[in-house]
């Protein structure tokens, strides 16, 4: 390349300066020109020797300004290559490949290498391989957090044009270069990291603690004792928190009020809550051990929010039976627990007030539209026909919401069509029960706490007054702005509780038999025939239907199925694959079923009568979904595997629906199985 280098800017301007002062003497030499020929002549052979010599001095200084500047300019980038070098933040330069040109001292001694080293960022820094290096397309800058043995580092990347920064110089021009550069910074944010952390540890938590079953447990110890088993439960409550360096405070009886540190918290989430346990083991001769429920809310916009978490939360662990934690963070909610069966409460004081409050709701609108589950089944219809019955008690026009009626309730619901004692208008689909509801009526809905779940989630939102009785355990998804929720995991089933509310809601509430039928089906077919999840409360409802005039053989003959539907559930059985030697899962054929998920739900059960078996999954493919049915005796929770696949349930009965093939659910189960088997086998440790 034979270009010459030459002066560019201010420099370039000042060494013309002869050829600038040569227009005036040019000037000066033809004035003189025009009124003395002599003097004109005299002044142009001056302004020849002023060229002559200003040529000479340029020609011979010219080559020796430039190499002086050359020089000076290459000391002045030495000087400043030295400041990098020398600089204590570590810092280094890449190509467009993540590869190390050149770093300085402070980032060699960090790494232990020395340049030249042309590893690629990567390999130095394993936490950077897979950060996308900055681009013009992105700003041109990128930064990224890493850990680097005992520091921890936030890296800034940024992009350079290698043309610009030597060109922005103004020294030399015709400088070709259109090389990209990466520089790298490195800043140590170690000890501010430690600061947000301990900051962060030091934030106070506040937290609620429930006992679950203090009435009931006290009932079974002589009054003497009473006392003892009380103070007994406090010192240990009081002692365990203190031990973490935690504040508790009894509200009354069986509630306390808890505040403690993030950093307590987390103690205890490491261990999953071992109070939880703790609390079993204080026995006096109480033949009912006490569990604990608590609630934990955290990251408010400030405490009085954080008090309304834990409100949340102690409701959630609650309505989820008991003896468990739920920790509320935000949006974000946490199970710790709750592998323990309810326990069945004895007093009816919180049906009584359900009831009362119930009528009220119910007297003061103008209609009732009462609805289930999507695919309802005899539970959801026969509670439902129970709140039907109590409306029309207040005098009030009901309506029950069923949009697509399966072969298990065809046989109930066929008993009130064309029956003149019950108005045509008794059943309506979605489309009809959106025309109906506005903010003068009440929907009610039964057997399930989630709103995506309902027949029609459209309703929730065209009214203010929502009663929710279920019998199911909450999930991160409920109903939130109901007026009155009763929500109560113990019962057998919604007919229950709906058989109790009806005995404390009117004096003038007569049930027809009709209605007592489908009462006591959905009771029996949740129960399984009086073989699950039945306490005394469970008979006592049944008493309370056989009285009413619910007949057995009837009911039985209306949940007789048919031929197609007891061979799909024997085959389901018939091909199930036990899986870790007490797993049982089957596949239920659903071809030709008008009501598969009911038939995938019976053929879990009848795979529950199986020696070995702990627990049976039947997956049945439904409308583009699988359903899954799970069931569980005692030594399974089958709704904490059904909630880690987006479902829920009770700990014996759950389900879950799962997007995609049959062969895609199945394998997420059998994840979900190893999973809590691998849990069971680190606890046993």
């Amino acid at each position: 390349m034979k270009e010459k280098l030459k002066f560019n800017g201010a420099l370039k301007r000042y060494m013309r300066w002869p050829l600038y002062l040569l227009l005036p003497l040019i000037a000066a030499a033809a004035a003189a020109w025009y009124f003395d020929t002599k003097a004109g002549m005299a002044a142009a052979a001056g302004i020849v020797v002023y060229i002559i010599t200003a040529l000479i001095v340029v020609r011979l200084h010219n080559r020796n300004i430039l190499r002086d500047l050359v020089g000076f300019a290459s000391e002045y980038e030495t000087l400043e290559k030295r400041m990098l070098d020398e600089m204590v933040l570590p810092y280094a330069v890449l190509d467009t490949d993540g590869t190390l040109v050149w770093f300085n001292q402070e980032f060699s001694r960090m790494i232990g290498k020395s340049v030249p080293y042309h590893k690629n960022l990567g390999i130095v820094f394993p936490e950077l391989a897979s950060v996308r290096l900055p681009s013009w397309e992105e700003g041109g800058e990128s930064e990224a957090e890493i850990q680097y043995e005992d520091r921890i580092f936030r890296v800034h990347m940024k992009k350079m044009i290698l043309r610009e920064v030597i060109n922005q110089t103004e020294i030399l021009e015709n400088v070709a270069s259109e090389v990209d550069l990466i520089a790298l910074y490195l800043f140590d944010e170690t000890e501010l990291q430690a600061y947000i952390q301990k900051n962060e540890d030091e934030k106070l938590v506040v937290a609620l603690a429930y006992l679950d079953n203090y009435d009931e447990a006290l009932q079974s110890v002589e009054d003497v004792r009473r006392s003892l088993l009380t103070a007994l439960i406090d010192r240990k409550i009081t002692k365990y928190f203190s031990n973490i360096d935690g504040l508790v405070n009894k509200l009354e009886k069986d509630k306390y009020l808890l505040i403690m540190r993030k950093e307590s918290l987390d103690i205890l989430m490491d261990e999953k809550f071992p109070i939880l346990e703790d609390v079993k083991t204080v026995n006096i001769g109480n033949d009912m051990a006490l569990t604990l429920s608590i609630g934990v809310g955290l990251n408010g916009s400030g405490y009085l929010q954080d008090y309304g978490y834990a409100h949340t939360a102690i409701e959630m662990a609650l309505g989820r039976g008991g003896d468990q934690a739920v920790v509320k963070d935000g949006s974000n909610i946490s199970y710790f627990g709750g592998k323990t069966a309810q326990m069945e409460k004895n007093t009816r004081v919180k049906a009584r007030v359900k009831a009362q409050a119930l009528m009220e709701f119910m007297s003061s609108r103008d209609r009732v539209v009462v609805m289930g589950h999507k695919i309802t089944d005899v539970d959801a219809l026969g509670a439902a026909i129970g709140i039907y019955r109590a409306g029309k008690t207040v005098g009030k026009p009901v309506h029950i919401v069923v949009n697509d009626p399966t072969t298990s309730i065809k046989p109930l619901i066929a008993g009130y069509l064309d029956n003149p004692e019950y108005e045509p208008s008794m059943f309506v689909d979605s489309e009809t029960a959106r025309s109906l509801v506005d903010n003068n009526t009440a929907v009610v809905v039964v057997d399930t706490n989630k709103p995506s779940y309902t027949e029609c989630p459209d309703l929730l939102q065209l009214t203010k007054t929502i009663i929710v009785l279920d019998h199911h355990r909450r999930g991160n998804e409920v109903i939130e702005n109901a007026v009155l929720s009763y929500v109560e995991p113990y019962a057998s089933s919604t007919c229950e509780m709906v058989s109790e509310i009806l005995q404390y809601f009117s004096e003038d509430l007569k049930l027809r038999n009709l209605e007592a039928d489908c009462l006591y089906a959905g009771i029996l077919i949740d129960t399984n025939n009086f073989t699950t999840r039945s306490g005394v409360r469970t008979f006592e409802a049944a008493a309370f239907l056989r009285r009413s005039g619910a007949d057995v053989t009837r009911v039985r003959k209306m949940l007789r199925d048919n031929i197609d539907s007891y061979k799909a559930r024997a085959e389901a059985v018939r091909s199930a694959e036990i899986y870790k030697g007490c797993f049982a899962i089957g596949r239920c054929p659903g071809e030709g079923l008008e009501s598969p998920t009911v038939v995938g739900a019976q053929a879990a059960n009848e795979l529950l009568n199986i020696a070995g078996v702990k627990a049976s999954f039947v997956l049945t493919a439904y409308n583009n979904e699988v359903y899954v049915s799970a069931r569980a005796i005692d030594e399974v929770n089958v709704q904490i595997m059904m909630e880690k696949m987006g479902g829920g349930g009770h700990i014996n009965i759950a389900g879950a629906q799962v997007q995609g093939s049959m062969e895609e659910a199945e394998k997420i189960l059998k994840e979900v199985i190893d999973e809590m088997a691998a849990d069971a086998v680190q606890e046993s440790e």
